[in-house]
């Protein structure tokens, strides 16, 4: 196991994003832990076989753990974590979710529901009375906060209080947040999940999931879970997302001053029917005035904003959410989701604003 963070007083998080997960400052040790390619190591010590432990993981889960102020397991992608996660739920046991969650989950909740493995009640994480209410009979209720693509917040220490009294366990998505901005583990939630694809690795080149937890029953049985169906990291992939999340608080950093900024002039294009930004962090979503057919022109006449599903990465990026099918059909067919990068805030602004300078002309 590397170091976690060199001792001392309690760490903030950029210090934490710079030196956990790394190896013993000792003399000839490399500053950052190397990667290991091996799927099968000499019996009789801790790793035993690759898909069980990588040191390479290690690095990355002390370093994320670190920051989420709990323990972290590594997964082949976010959709893994979150299957992983669900799998969890007993057969025909109620989940609480968002009606505006990431269609991914979504998606893997119906899957379940259809199979009749679970029942699921999707809810306005915004109306927090309707969510407590919802909680009732609940196994497990996941939140996202903010919702993707609707930048909807939730009252997630309430919720959480009232999941834990009807006797149920919480998970928060934190995918957009990053614990640069919020640490959910800290209000009671016993889950979080992540998306490393996206704003930890921040580069768009890896494809990675992770769940931290307090709980070390959880933490062992989604452990064995994880290692049963091989849903594991490829070590290139975990030596990426660490080199990446040393600088995620500089890039949430940026990232949010930059998104602030946009959302602000934004607001008085006049065509935009709405802003959508929750006050925090780097995502941006909009309502184009001309609906559909203005959302679509929009995305293919920048040249610095890519038209691109994914997000969190350095460069801006963006898509009109309701060209997928499964995109829950409350999302207005004009909202454009904006992944606001690390760019020059105003080299951004004129490219969107010529873009949308065109709509109206």
């Amino acid at each position: 196991m590397s170091d976690a963070v060199p001792t001392g007083p309690a760490r903030r998080a950029a210090t934490v994003a710079v030196h956990a997960g790394r190896p013993p400052h000792t003399s000839d040790q490399p500053f950052s832990t190397p990667v290991t390619f091996a799927s099968t190591y000499v019996a009789g010590g801790e790793l035993e076989y690759g898909r069980y432990a990588n040191p390479t993981w290690t690095a990355f889960e002390d370093a994320l753990g670190a920051l989420e102020g709990g323990r972290c397991l590594s997964f082949a992608s976010g959709m893994a974590a979150v299957t992983t996660v669900l799998d969890l739920v007993g057969l025909g046991a109620k989940v609480v979710a968002p009606r505006h969650g990431y269609t991914g989950t979504v998606m893997a909740l119906g899957d379940l529901e259809s199979r009749g493995r679970l029942t699921a009640e999707l809810v306005d994480v915004t109306d927090t009375a309707a969510v407590v209410a919802a909680c009732d009979g609940a196994a497990l209720v996941w939140l996202e906060s903010p919702t993707n693509p609707a930048l909807e917040v939730a009252d997630v220490a309430t919720i959480t209080a009232a999941a834990h009294e009807a006797g149920a366990y919480v998970v928060v998505d934190n995918t957009f947040a990053t614990p640069v901005l919020q640490r959910p583990l800290e209000d009671g939630v016993d889950l979080v999940v992540h998306s490393v694809t996206k704003y930890v690795a921040g580069h768009s080149d890896v494809l990675m999931g992770a769940v931290c937890t307090r709980d070390e029953e959880l933490h062992r049985v989604l452990k064995g879970r994880r290692d049963l169906v091989g849903a594991v990291p490829a070590p290139m992939e975990a030596f990426l997302a660490l080199r990446g999340l040393r600088t995620l608080h500089l890039r949430v950093e940026r990232a949010q001053a930059n998104a602030a900024e946009l959302a602000r002039r934004l607001a008085d294009h006049p065509a935009v029917a709405e802003v959508r930004y929750p006050g925090f962090g780097g995502i941006v979503s909009i309502v184009a005035e001309g609906g559909a057919i203005a959302a679509d022109l929009l995305v293919h006449k920048t040249s610095l904003w890519v038209h691109a599903t994914s997000l969190g990465g350095v460069e801006s990026t963006f898509e009109r959410r309701r060209r997928w099918r499964a995109e829950a059909p409350t999302i207005p067919e004009g909202l454009v989701r904006l992944s606001v990068g690390i760019e020059d805030v105003e080299d951004l602004w004129e490219d969107l604003r010529g873009a949308l300078d065109d709509l109206v002309t």
